[in-house]
Order: structure tokens, then C-alpha cells, then sequence
């Protein structure tokens, strides 16, 4: 028996071959070529699985899908997905746990370097003719030996921890739970708490969910509490800062500089100051947006879609919600 799975974002001809490649011979793929809602809700009107990236699952779209089991999320963020609704209905919600990580934390690396570098300010000064070799001496730092806070750590916090260990670096976290003794000593970071690490820190990496407890977190306050001078990146989530604080911070000089890859309102306002800032380096929420884990990532999703029509379980670090098993189906 085949069961369809619609992919409710808009990929590109050759993601879309990969993901289709993965795809055991059970599952029927369609896929989105618009986020229009009423596109989303006719793919989604007969689809036994749904797997949303940056696509929302509300409501309107859920009371079209009458033969939906469980909603598969491509990535980890779930602040887009009703999940009210989905229990009200007895429909499942997985994430794949972790299958992001490494190109994310690889992002959050880059926009530190890119950031203390300047280099998008280097490369426009420089295709305008320009060359700007005495000021970047002057205004430029290395991230070697400084002391970098990561406020959550998950997996890409964990990930991001490895690649910092090479560049002599001192390591903070703050996360509600603290790591096992033998995970920090084996990643080298030292958990504080949130005040001190934001007071010590130079650089600090932004890696929580978006939720009621972390809507606008970094605001006036938590921006005031942190070193002169520092850097602030976040890869997470646009909402979990006040952008006009951090717009404030910036052009009074407490902040040094910003790398976002993600926004309140995405796209932002063509606008937006965050946009006109030399001091901040800025990306459209690509973070886990690498073609060579597309692969990797489909096969975690679908992997998880047969555990559930098999009656195994799906591992415990991907389940948000369960759902009715395949047999109390009628």
C-alpha cells in the first residue's frame, strides 16, 4: 500500500530529486510549489503525512486534511505547527532531532568570523575599487582567545562547541538543564548562569526554541547585562529578540556588531535597519540549508514515517506528540 506524503515547502528541481531518491517505495511524494494557503491545503486534503520546513500547520490547513496521521517537521523548529490543534485531532508531530546541527553550527561559526572580520563591508569596499587594508587592521579582532556564551545547549550548541574547541577559545553555556560532568569536560565549555555568562562573554550565540518562555528574551535588559562591546548571533529563531532593542544596542555602540540568520518578520522589511548596518552580517534563515544533508535529513523523515505504519516507535528525542497507531485507525 502507498501513502501519500505531501512536502509542503517550495524546493528547487534538484532538492526535490534528492528528497524523491530517499523516498522508500511505500510513500508517495508531492510537492509544493507555492506557500499560497489554499496550495498548501490541497496538497495537504489527502496526504497520510505532511512534512513542513518553514510552512505552517494551522487550522484551515488541518480541517482539509481528513486522512492525515502525523505531521513530520524537516528540521526541528516547531513554533510554526498548531500544536493544539494536532492533539485535539490525535495527529502525531516528529522533528528530526539534530539533523541540522552541523550545517548550522557551521553558519553561527561563520557570521562570528564574519562579523569580527567585516566581510561583507571588505568585499563591497573592494568591488567599488576601494582598498581598505590600514582600517580593517584597525577595526577587525580575531575570535581566538576570546570567551564565547551559548545560551541553550542543544545539538547545534553541542555541534558548534566542537568546531569552536580548534580556535582557542574560552566556552560558556546556559541551558535550563545542565550537561552531564563527562559532556562538558569532553566539549570543554563550563555551564553558568544566564547573568554571568552574558557579563563575561564577547560573542554570544543564540540556540533556544521559540515559545512563550523565550519571545523576546534578548530585549533591553538582557542586552544591557551583556559585555561592552560584544557580539550577538542568533541562528535560532527571529522572535526570541526585540529588534528594536537590538537596533538600539547597535547604534549607541553596546553592541559591537550582530549575525542573524533569522528575523521577527521573514522576510524582513526591505527597510529594516538591520539591513543598513555595516556592523551586522546578516543571512535569509539558511542555516541548515545545505544540499549534501538533504540526503540525510529525507532519510531521518522517512525513516521515522516507517517506524510509525510498522508500529515501532519513534525515538524519544523526535516525538513532540504520539499518535493513534495505525491499527486504531478507522
Amino acid at each position: 500500500m502507498n501513502y501519500k506524503v505531501a512536502c509542503l515547502d517550495v524546493w528547487t528541481p534538484n532538492v526535490r530529486a534528492e528528497v524523491q531518491k530517499t523516498a522508500p517505495a511505500h510513500f508517495a511524494l508531492v510537492f509544493a510549489d507555492s506557500y499560497a494557503p489554499e496550495h498548501q491545503a490541497a496538497l495537504a486534503s489527502d496526504a497520510d503525512f505532511i512534512v513542513p520546513g518553514f510552512a505552517a500547520v494551522d487550522v484551515p490547513l488541518l480541517q482539509t486534511a481528513s486522512r492525515l496521521k502525523l505531521v513530520h517537521k524537516w528540521g526541528i523548529g516547531i513554533d510554526a505547527i498548531d500544536q493544539t490543534a494536532l492533539r485535539e485531532r490525535g495527529i502525531g508531530l516528529a522533528i528530526t532531532s539534530g539533523s541540522n546541527a552541523g550545517p548550522v553550527a557551521e553558519l553561527a561559526l561563520a557570521l562570528m568570523l564574519s562579523v569580527y572580520r567585516r566581510l561583507p563591508y571588505v568585499q563591497r569596499t573592494l568591488r567599488e575599487g576601494l582598498w581598505v587594508t590600514s582600517e580593517m587592521r584597525e577595526t577587525c579582532l580575531q575570535v581566538t582567545g576570546k570567551t564565547i556564551g551559548l545560551v541553550g545547549f542543544g545539538h547545534i550548541a553541542r555541534a558548534l562547541a566542537k568546531r569552536l574547541s580548534g580556535f582557542d577559545v574560552r566556552l560558556l553555556y546556559f541551558d535550563p538543564r545542565r550537561a552531564d560532568s563527562e559532556l562538558e569536560s569532553a566539549l570543554h565549555v563550563e555551564f553558568q548562569t544566564l547573568d554571568n555568562l552574558l557579563i563575561q562573554s564577547d560573542i554570544v550565540s543564540l540556540h533556544l526554541p521559540l515559545n512563550e518562555k523565550t519571545a523576546h528574551m534578548v530585549n533591553a535588559t538582557f542586552i544591557q547585562n551583556m559585555k561592552e562591546g560584544a557580539v550577538l548571533v542568533n541562528t535560532a529563531r527571529g522572535g526570541i529578540v526585540d529588534d528594536q532593542a537590538l537596533v538600539a544596542a547597535l547604534r549607541s555602540g553596546k553592541l559591537r556588531g550582530a549575525g542573524l540568520d533569522a528575523f521577527e518578520q521573514e522576510p524582513p522589511p526591505v527597510d529594516s535597519p538591520l539591513l543598513k548596518m555595516e556592523q551586522v552580517v546578516s543571512t535569509p534563515h539558511i542555516g541548515g540549508g545545505v544540499f549534501d544533508n538533504v540526503a540525510p535529513v529525507a532519510k531521518h523523515v522517512f525513516g521515522n514515517l516507517t517506524k510509525y505504519l510498522q508500529g515501532e516507535p519513534i525515538p524519544a528525542e523526535d516525538l513532540i506528540i504520539g499518535a493513534i497507531p495505525l491499527s486504531e485507525r478507522h
